[in-house]
């Protein structure tokens, strides 16, 4: 009889208790056998910026997964680090199906946001049309319920956990093993992951090198911002406009600071 792997995709940047809730959930709905969380090296569909080594990602899975209530069943990959960039799923079941394809029956676990892009994939019909495919809601995104080819855990947990968030606690010094365990915690504080300072010295020498994309300004903008250092923020983010003009983010940070600016110095903005 055939394994029912369960095929959780994310660049997990970094992995946390939502994730692992979620992985747990699905060997308890009896949905597989095991849950693979299949760390990605780049989604082509979003930014690297802020992305840890992948290396790191996978390590912090791994350290996850073995702290989760069932660690014999729910367990980290590295597969799409052995395929060609940019890693495009299609390509990983591809590559799943003709090496462990006899002994393997797989499906896949994503959020309604990521749900919610699945026309844009390559070769989604093929996708759709050949596994199931389990999408848990998320806070702020539309759940698609009426959509061939998904079926909705309703009752899937909703924490309010966001990687994003996770990485900006670490950028101010705060303390983040309550969302992603102790180990994952552990292993951030030793490898220095999203420590600001070093963050601003790798994207400043980026920067000074002359390869620079408009997400690095954006997010040494970012930095820039969270340490109130309003007048190097609004350089960064004016430089990501005049690279990438359509930059919805720089252009709303630039409002900000230019408020911010307003209000503090009037004297200066309305002599």
């Amino acid at each position: 009889m055939k394994k029912n792997v369960l095929l959780y995709f994310g660049s997990f940047n970094p992995v946390h208790r939502g994730h692992i809730a979620l992985a747990e959930y699905a060997v308890e709905r009896g949905l597989c056998d095991e849950v693979v969380l299949v760390v990605s090296p780049q989604n082509p569909l979003k930014e690297a910026a802020g992305l840890a080594p992948e290396l790191s990602r996978f390590e912090m899975a791994e350290a996850a997964c073995a702290a989760s209530r069932y660690p014999d069943r729910i367990k980290a990959s590295a597969v799409e680090f052995l395929l060609d960039r940019p890693s495009y799923t299609i390509r990983t079941l591809e590559y799943l199906e003709e090496h462990h394809g006899a002994d393997m029956r797989f499906s896949l676990l994503m959020g309604a946001d990521t749900a919610a892009t699945l026309s844009r994939w390559l070769e989604n019909d093929r996708i759709v049309g050949r596994y199931t495919i389990y999408v848990y809601p998320r806070e702020g995104a539309e759940t698609p319920r009426d959509a061939e080819g998904l079926v909705v855990l309703e009752d899937a947990p909703l924490l309010d956990c966001s990687s994003t968030a996770i990485r900006e606690a670490v950028e101010r010094g705060e303390d983040v093993a309550d969302r992603v365990g102790e180990g994952v915690a552990a292993y951030i504080r030793r490898a220095g992951l999203w420590n600001p300072v070093v963050r601003m010295q790798e994207l400043t020498q980026r920067i000074d090198a002359g390869d620079a994309s408009a997400e690095a300004y954006v997010e040494r903008g970012r930095l820039h911002f969270r340490r109130n250092e309003w007048g190097k923020a609004l350089n960064d983010f004016r430089a990501a406009l005049r690279l990438k003009p359509d930059h919805r983010e720089a252009a709303e940070y630039v409002d900000m600071v230019e408020e911010i600016l307003a209000f503090r110095y009037i004297d200066i903005y309305n002599p």
